[in-house]
């Protein structure tokens, strides 16, 4: 029996669905889920997913770090099992996106001729096409001064380090995502709001996750 038939069969429906909700969250944001995340997900209770995750290590699919919330990685078997399956069935979320025309360029002071122009524009043409390039829907205000706001689509490239005044993802505790503004002090990070209603936050244990490069809103 293949890896693949072999791990089917041994595998629940509901296990298949949170192996692939893992690897989808850790595609999109470059960190790995929490047990709360992945039971909103499914809709189902954290109890229940916490017994299907025990089983996955059982099983070698996954493995965890019982100090960190968010250690959950895809094994190598779960990783080739679920490229098996994408070959067997294209999956949707690996299409690229389509293109939008780009008709010319529109004045936002004085008036310009209208010229059209028959190219086309995707975040692929904006910002490449790369692995380290992925987007975060933003939720909160407390970027609103950088011109950030609640239901925005920010553009990341995932790196380690930035430099000081970079817009940044930042796990803070190995546990909490964030999005601010990066500055290196002497003691610790700060991570730096951009609305006077959030406090900064300060940090000897922060990982820098991705800079952000980008910004897409829907009006």
């Amino acid at each position: 029996m293949s890896l693949k038939a072999d791990l089917e069969h041994h595998l629940t429906p509901r296990q298949l669905q949170l192996l692939k909700a893992i690897r989808v969250f850790q595609a999109g944001r470059c960190y790995s889920p929490t047990i709360a995340e992945l039971a909103s997900e499914l809709t189902i209770s954290r109890s229940t997913t916490f017994e299907h995750i025990t089983e996955l290590r059982k099983k070698d699919l996954l493995s965890a770090s019982p100090a960190a919330a968010r250690s959950l990685k895809l094994t190598s078997k779960a990783q080739e099992l679920l490229s098996c399956l994408d070959n067997d069935t294209a999956n949707p979320c690996s299409r690229p996106p389509a293109d939008i025309p780009l008709a010319g360029k529109v004045a936002a002071g004085v008036p310009i001729e209208a010229i059209e122009n028959l190219e086309s524009l995707s975040l692929n043409s904006c910002f490449g096409n790369s692995d380290d390039i992925f987007a975060l829907e933003v939720k909160g205000d407390s970027m609103t001064g950088d011109g950030i706001i609640d239901g925005d689509f920010v553009i990341c490239r995932k790196c380690s380090a930035a430099d000081n005044g970079q817009l940044v993802i930042a796990i803070v505790d190995n546990d909490n995502a964030t999005l601010k503004r990066f500055y290196k002090e002497k003691s610790a990070i700060r991570l730096q709001p951009a609305n006077d209603n959030y406090d900064p936050i300060y940090s000897d244990n922060c990982r820098i996750e991705a800079v952000v490069v980008g910004l897409v809103r829907k009006l």
